[in-house]
């Protein structure tokens, strides 16, 4: 799947069957539901899990938590827009 078939996913009322569960996660947040995308994120212990889970954090305003999840990913607290960062993890998790 590509970022922009991923992305055209996003008029659906659900997500794409067979997706990851770190990308329901990132589909939930794209749709406005944060808090169904914490709850996958937050029980998942890999790194990428830990940038989704830092990038809520930061989204939310809750800038000490993200820090906690940023230096779990080992990536320093991003400077990137929240669509830019989103975007990334996307694309970082698109190929596997």
């Amino acid at each position: 799947m590509t970022v922009e078939e991923f992305k055209g996913t996003l008029g659906q009322s659900l997500p794409p069957v067979g997706i990851s569960p770190l990308l329901q996660a990132l589909w939930l947040d794209a749709k406005g539901d944060w808090q169904g995308s914490h709850a996958i994120v937050q029980d998942m212990e890999s790194k990428e899990a830990a940038w989704l889970h830092a990038y809520l954090h930061r989204k939310e305003g809750d800038e000490f938590n993200a820090g906690y999840w940023y230096n779990r990913t080992g990536k320093k607290f991003s400077k990137a827009s929240l669509e830019e960062e989103w975007e990334e993890i996307l694309k970082a998790n698109l190929t596997k």
